[in-house]
């Protein structure tokens, strides 16, 4: 067998042994985890923190400048321009 080969071999056997330790780790972790919730009577909001105020959204609304007489449809002037505007004067669509 070539060294190669060998190594190859020794390698997948190496990768093995560290899965299987990961996987002890992990589940020592757990036991460990879970004694610790148990033991203090924690909840899921107590570890991760519950959100008792609802978070502001970050995006800023921003008020339509401009109405589509016909089908009502409203556009803010921001981004790409809705078809019934494009190629138009904006002016005769301007809310007052």
């Amino acid at each position: 067998m070539s060294i190669i080969a060998e190594l190859i071999k020794q390698k997948e056997a190496l990768e093995t042994q560290i899965q299987a330790a990961h996987q002890a780790q992990h589940a020592d972790a757990v036991l460990k985890v879970r004694a610790i919730i148990s033991e203090h009577g924690l909840t899921q909001n107590d570890i991760f923190g519950g959100s008792k105020v609802p978070r502001k959204s970050s995006a800023n609304k921003v008020a339509a400048k401009y109405k589509d007489p016909l089908s009502g449809a409203t556009w803010t002037g921001r981004g790409k321009s809705p078809k019934w505007i494009d190629g138009q004067d904006r002016g005769k669509f301007v809310i007052a």
